[in-house]
């Protein structure tokens, strides 16, 4: 799968320059049971997803505020394409899995090449620099690796300290990772997501990176009273 990822990114920033729970037996009581649409188990609970209450959101100030509402604008625009991109990589790999012979996955990664540049070209060349920035933080979120070790990968240490420094002379760096539990920016940014998640307003996409929400938000709550 590093491979089809590492491409999908070199290309991006070309472009910007479950926990199962355990079925329990049934013992000899008679129970009210539950059958689910398409499950040939018989259950006597229904799973839920994970609910977040959220709080209102307060700030110390307009300049705060103000930064919240920029930064939450510029998430919902660049999230959809870290979205996409993992789905992106996950429906390649599967495809280049399928693909025994090389020649025949070099041509078959030409023929993506080119569909990736016009899905997705014109609309990343559209970027700012921080929502580029958010991004790169975004796709960490999303793959637990920096875009930075992602494109050395496949294009070698020299191919990623060019395009390192080419994108930090956008104020870019492909090194950044994503660190809600340190860094108070990316606390917002998650928030951010998780709001827009209930609110359906994003489709919910997992972090691959072990951080739990509302431990994050009574962390920063916290920290921000005793500030």
């Amino acid at each position: 799968m590093k491979k089809t990822v590492n491409f999908f990114l070199f290309f991006i920033f070309c472009a910007l320059g479950f926990s199962q729970v355990e079925e329990q037996p049934l013992d000899s009581v008679a129970e009210k049971m539950i059958i689910v649409e398409g499950d040939s188990i018989f259950k006597s609970s229904i799973d839920l997803d994970e609910v977040y209450l959220f709080g209102k959101l307060k700030f110390g100030s307009y300049k705060e505020k103000l930064r919240y509402y920029i930064l939450r604008r510029k998430t919902i625009k660049v999230y959809p394409y870290a979205k996409l991109a993992a789905e992106r990589l996950v429906e390649l790999n599967d495809s280049i899995a399928t693909i025994k012979k090389k020649r025949h996955q070099k041509k078959y990664t030409k023929k993506v090449q080119k569909f990736i540049e016009e899905e997705f070209s014109e609309e990343l060349k559209k970027l700012t620099r921080t929502e580029g920035q958010i991004l790169v933080k975004l796709i960490y979120r999303q793959t637990g690796e920096t875009s930075f070790d992602l494109v050395k990968e496949l294009r070698s240490g020299w191919r990623a300290f060019w395009y390192n420094t080419t994108a930090s002379m956008f104020s870019i760096s492909l090194k950044e990772e994503f660190h809600p539990d340190q860094v108070h920016e990316d606390y917002l940014i998650e928030d951010i997501l998780q709001r827009a998640f209930a609110s359906y307003r994003l489709e919910r996409q997992e972090s691959v990176l072990d951080y739990d929400y509302a431990q994050l938000s009574n962390k920063w709550t916290l920290q921000g009273k005793r500030d």
